[in-house]
């Protein structure tokens, strides 16, 4: 395939794609659609010109009919690209999160099996994406980490298109006269992710103006400085408050302010085994320290959580 000169979408992309990159070899995560297809191919100019290796990994979801033939067929894609590709089929297994969830977690899963020494996976997610993930935050009530949204990287993953809006890689594909995958699922409104796209957004930016998806992904990185702040905190906090026992002091966190007396409960809730923690159950150990009146016990997922001679101490939940 001839290879044509990018235009200003596809400089804009790889200019976010050669922002965020280090020394690493690249491994793009690509669904076919036109935020993907723009990654993988500014991945290609940058590994060209920064002579590091990049291949590309298309997961098999196997949600759809015909998702096997059409991963084949994005391969093929990517091959005449210039990028090396292969398909990874997964089994999505239902959570108690639903069916995007789920998915998510399977792909997430295989894309970190795919990984070779010295790989970062680069995933293409938008501005737009951003906005999605803190409004659907927003409205679940999930607090300020689900607020601060997707970092651009975070262990292996790094995601360079953060700051782009979706229009952008999509006129990079024209520029580059390819045809980019819709995904059915993104027109289903069954899930709420597509509702947020197609209904929510929409009107929040008719009835307020322009840039609200930015506003979003601005609260995002603000919400994700105080969240990572407070997380350091509150580990540091936990250290100073465990005994020996591993039993936590009750004066050690007592004194502390509700936010982070919260993050160190939750913390160490999660250490001792709990399952998954709502606020309300982390808000009923946190009254064994603020309001105890000699209630025996509080039980979370997974433990029962006593107060006793100026400690909290976690047992694993008895059988039913």
């Amino acid at each position: 395939m001839a290879r044509r000169a990018l235009g200003a979408a596809g400089l804009a992309v790889l200019q976010a794609v050669q922002a965020a990159h280090d020394r690493d070899d690249l491994m793009v995560a690509c669904s076919g659609g036109a935020d993907s297809l723009a990654l993988a191919l500014a991945a290609r100019v940058l590994a060209e010109r920064a002579g590091c290796r990049v291949r590309a990994v298309v997961v098999d979801h196997g949600l759809q009919p015909g998702s096997a033939a059409h991963s084949a067929q994005v391969a093929e894609r990517l091959g005449t690209l210039g990028l090396p590709a292969q398909v990874v089929a997964v089994s999505v297994q239902p959570t108690g999160e639903g069916p995007e969830a789920a998915a998510r977690e399977a792909r997430y899963r295989a894309l970190d099996d795919a990984l070779a020494p010295g790989e970062r996976c680069y995933l293409g997610h938008t501005l737009d994406d951003q906005a999605e993930t803190v409004l659907l935050g927003l409205a679940r009530g999930s607090g300020l980490r689900s607020l601060a949204g997707m970092p651009v990287a975070r262990d292996s993953f790094v995601r360079p298109l953060l700051g782009l809006r979706r229009a952008i890689t999509r006129q990079s594909c024209l520029e580059q006269n390819l045809t980019w995958w819709d995904d059915p699922h993104n027109a289903e409104s069954r899930f709420s992710r597509v509702r947020v796209r197609g209904a929510v957004l929409p009107v929040l930016e008719s009835e307020l103006g322009p840039g609200v998806a930015e506003a979003l992904a601005r609260t995002a990185d603000l919400a994700r400085d105080d969240a990572d702040a407070l997380d350091a905190l509150a580990l540091n906090a936990l250290a100073a408050s465990r005994e020996e026992s591993g039993r936590l002091s009750v004066t050690g966190v007592s004194g502390l302010p509700a936010a982070l007396r919260h993050r160190v409960l939750r913390l160490w809730l999660r250490a001792h085994g709990a399952g998954e923690l709502t606020r309300a159950h982390v808000l009923a150990v946190a009254a064994l320290v603020t309001d105890w009146h000699g209630q025996k016990w509080v039980e979370v997922p997974g433990l029962r959580v006593r107060r006793s001679e100026g400690e909290l101490r976690a047992v694993q939940h008895p059988a039913d």
